[in-house]
């Protein structure tokens, strides 16, 4: 894209999504339910209680297909757990637009393109959420 801006939220959630061999549609439902339910954001109190709906903070969703490479063996990570990258596409297409449709501010990345991603995270927190 040329060093052109594809997406970005303000305060919010960044969810780098994987598609596995056996994810399906139902399963890419569930996740979206739990990124949009996830108590992440500090409350009065500065405790992890409030959601992304509470806070009405942004969703970026960007594909990688790195998160599901098998690293146990070797030197150089394998991918064959990973979807193929036409099932790997449309489900992150189906969780995009499911996203859409349920939530007010939903941002995505390109699937399959060399994105340079940038965050600046707001406390030491990140977590491995699956559906």
């Amino acid at each position: 894209m040329g060093g052109d801006y594809v997406a970005q939220v303000e305060r919010g959630l960044l969810v780098l999504v994987g598609v596995e061999q056996n994810d399906d549609e139902s399963r890419a439902e569930r996740l979206l339910e739990r990124l949009l339910g996830y108590r992440v954001f500090a409350d009065e109190a500065g405790r992890m209680n409030l959601s992304l709906r509470d806070i009405g903070g942004g969703l970026l969703l960007v594909p990688q297909f790195t998160l599901v490479a098998d690293t146990r063996k070797g030197t150089r990570p394998g991918f064959s757990r990973g979807a193929s990258p036409d099932r790997g596409r449309e489900l992150f297409n189906h969780l995009c637009e499911q996203a859409a449709a349920r939530y007010h501010t939903v941002a995505t990345g390109i699937f399959g393109a060399d994105m340079q991603v940038t965050l600046t995270n707001d406390g030491p927190v990140t977590f491995w959420l699956q559906g």
